[in-house]
């Protein structure tokens, strides 16, 4: 079983490697397959979250906001037992606007995070959450920044960053 980084360490870790992390994202950026790299990502993220307890942690629930598809907004509201009009006044962030159709909540912790880490969306959990840390995601090269990002919030994420360190060899490389 895999020992995961603790979420009280993970900030500090993140930071203290940040460095390393960029120039990791350089030598992948023109040394690595595009493919290869994700199906690594996949590989390691099916194998990790496989092992890990999400509800345990939330971490990325307490420091984020959550992000709502308006095209939910109504089925949101029926789930929760309120009207649309009472879903965007209470949860959304209207007057930030809505990216390509998707709106912060208004809070963080995520407005939707009840305290035994469940989220109170149940099964209408975004999209965004469900695929948080995006880590089989397709075309991770191109969105290393924000994997880099991720692995200040999610456990899981840095562990497959770290992973992903030790596969392509780049620590050894790099004394």
């Amino acid at each position: 079983m895999k020992e995961f980084i603790s979420v009280d360490k993970l900030a500090y870790y993140a930071r203290r490697n940040e460095k390393k992390n960029l120039q990791f994202r350089i030598w992948l950026k023109t040394h690595v397959d595009e493919e290869d790299l994700d199906e690594r990502c996949r590989r390691l993220h099916d194998e990790y979250f496989a092992q890990y307890d999400c509800s345990k942690c939330r971490n990325c629930c307490k420091s984020c906001h959550g992000y709502i598809p308006e095209e939910d907004f109504q089925k949101d509201a029926d789930h929760l037992g309120i009207s649309r009009e009472e879903f965007i006044e209470k949860y959304i962030d209207i007057e930030k606007g809505g990216d390509e159709g998707n709106y912060d909540t208004k809070h963080m912790p995520c407005d939707f995070l009840n305290e035994d880490g469940a989220c109170m969306l149940g099964e209408n959990k975004p999209e965004a959450c469900v695929k948080y840390p995006y880590t089989a995601e397709p075309g991770r090269l191109w969105a290393l920044y924000s994997m880099i990002d991720n692995i200040a919030v999610c456990p899981v994420a840095y562990e497959i960053f770290e992973e992903l360190k030790r596969e392509y060899g780049f620590n050894r490389r790099r004394k």
